[in-house]
């Protein structure tokens, strides 16, 4: 059994199961010290986004000292803080999990090489998604596309047992100093809107596998038939956790896997959504730029307009359009949005009002709780027309057939707009407590009228597109 401590360094691997870089850490026999380090990484990340990664430190932190170990939390550039405490442990080894974003592999290879060069064993491990992005890839091996060709080239793939659960890490003799979680203010920008999402996120790991268990055992079987409608419960809420890393890909693909080969009926189409996820980050991987340029190089020029007012009456939920405002408003509720949801919002945003998609990622950057840089971008891209595998623009979903297709009962509205209603839901009155006071908002100011004819919104997009093709 070795005296020589080993740094893990946290980022978005919040677990004991499942886990590659702790499992290494562990098996190197030494004291094995987490460490998380926020970075210029950590204080670019939107306001919902901070907050929550915020919760999830603060889990695994207690999640821990339960096992006799502990979290250190210091701030500063990466290798500086992983440098010194190295030399105040006497590691002789750092561990951590892949991520896959261009800043996050730029920051992460000029660690593992300055550390190498200082004699520390330096390891990377996979962890965060189901296949390394570079390791699928066409017969001209090119990076994938489109989605269904990626499917069928990783559907049949074996994907490797899970890693047992870690159940204890050796504590050093002497813990180094750590910072404490509150001086860093993570929820700041949250204002009283923590307290409302509050309500509603599912933080740790034993929530995740709870939520995981629960899905299956009560939805995966009309998963398929039922997913698009946003009040029936059907989907997994995961998004959550496998953001923060409480629950691994993979954990939840054998799990999907061994319902579909029980014959349930919705795992499948489950698989393939995590699949999806898998797709984005492909994408993000071999596009870095995906979240600020558009992907399809021939969509540069076209007429979008900047941020504008309509947009702000969209950013607040307050276009006139009930389903779209329904949509806007349990992201400030709940700090999630149905996926369903996510493309009707952004089809109104960019084509009905004929906003750029950038002002629209950049708002969910900053207001949803399972922001993903990848899914993001890729879903934004898809729903405006520049992205991969999109939908065509002349697609633009007309919002109030789709509450009509799929909120038939009304459920969604209600459950989020309070206005013209004698006894409003929680959840819509929560709308008003959570937003910015300074948008002066009240449960008893009238409804808005549509700021923009749905047909005509539509023409309009059309002729844009029409114009730009040329």
């Amino acid at each position: 059994m070795s005296e020589t401590p080993v740094l893990l360094w946290l980022r978005r691997d919040f677990r004991f199961h499942d886990h590659a870089a702790m499992a290494a850490a562990v098996k190197a026999g030494g004291p094995v010290i987490p460490v998380f380090i926020h970075d210029a990484q950590v204080e670019a990340l939107g306001a919902a986004a901070k907050w929550r990664l915020g919760l999830a430190i603060e889990a695994f932190a207690k999640a821990l000292e339960e096992k006799g170990s502990r979290l250190i939390l210091r701030r500063g550039e990466p290798l500086a803080v992983l440098r010194a405490l190295i030399e105040e442990t006497g590691a002789g080894a750092v561990h951590w999990s892949r991520l896959y974003d261009k800043p996050s592999r730029d920051r992460d290879t000029e660690v593992k090489s300055a550390l190498k060069e200082d004699g520390i064993t330096a390891e990377s491990h996979a962890g965060h998604l189901l296949f390394e992005p570079w390791t699928v890839e066409t017969g001209q091996g090119e990076p994938y596309k489109v989605y269904s060709p990626y499917w069928r080239a990783v559907k049949g793939r074996e994907i490797s047992p899970e890693i047992d659960t870690v159940s204890e890490l050796r504590a050093p003799m002497h813990w180094p100093e750590s910072e404490k979680l509150e001086d860093w203010r993570m929820g700041a920008a949250m204002r009283r809107g923590a307290a409302v999402v509050g309500e509603h996120v599912h933080v740790g790991e034993k929530s995740a596998q709870s939520r995981l268990a629960v899905f299956l055992r009560d939805h995966i079987g009309h998963y398929r038939s039922e997913r698009d409608f946003p009040s029936s419960g059907a989907t997994s809420g995961l998004s959550e956790n496998l953001t923060y890393g409480e629950i691994s890909p993979r954990t939840i693909w054998h799990a999907g896997y061994r319902h579909m080969e029980e014959g349930a009926q919705g795992a499948e189409h489950f698989l393939k959504e995590l699949v999806w996820r898998e797709f984005a980050w492909h994408l993000f991987y071999h596009w870095p730029d995906m979240a600020s340029r558009n992907w399809r190089e021939e969509w540069n020029g076209f007429e979008w307009r900047p941020d504008n007012n309509d947009a702000e009456a969209w950013r607040r939920g307050m276009t006139g359009e009930p389903f779209v405002d329904a949509a806007m408003r349990e992201m400030y509720v709940t700090g999630t949005m149905h996926n369903r949801a996510r493309m009707i919002v952004a089809s109104y945003l960019t084509k009905h009002l004929m906003t750029d998609w950038r002002v629209g990622l950049r708002w969910f950057e900053d207001c949803l709780i399972d922001w993903d840089p990848a899914s993001n971008a890729m879903g934004w891209q898809w729903v405006a027309g520049p992205g991969p595998d999109a939908a065509p623009y002349f697609r633009v979903f007309n919002p109030a057939t789709q509450a009509e297709k799929f909120d038939p009962d009304q459920r969604y509205r209600r459950d989020f707009i309070a206005e013209g209603r004698a006894h409003p839901t929680k959840t819509a009155l929560s709308y008003f407590d959570a937003v910015p006071e300074s948008w002066d908002l009240s449960p008893k100011a009238g409804y808005p009228e549509p700021i923009v004819d749905l047909k005509e919104g539509r023409e309009r997009a059309l002729a844009a597109y029409q114009r730009h093709k040329g």
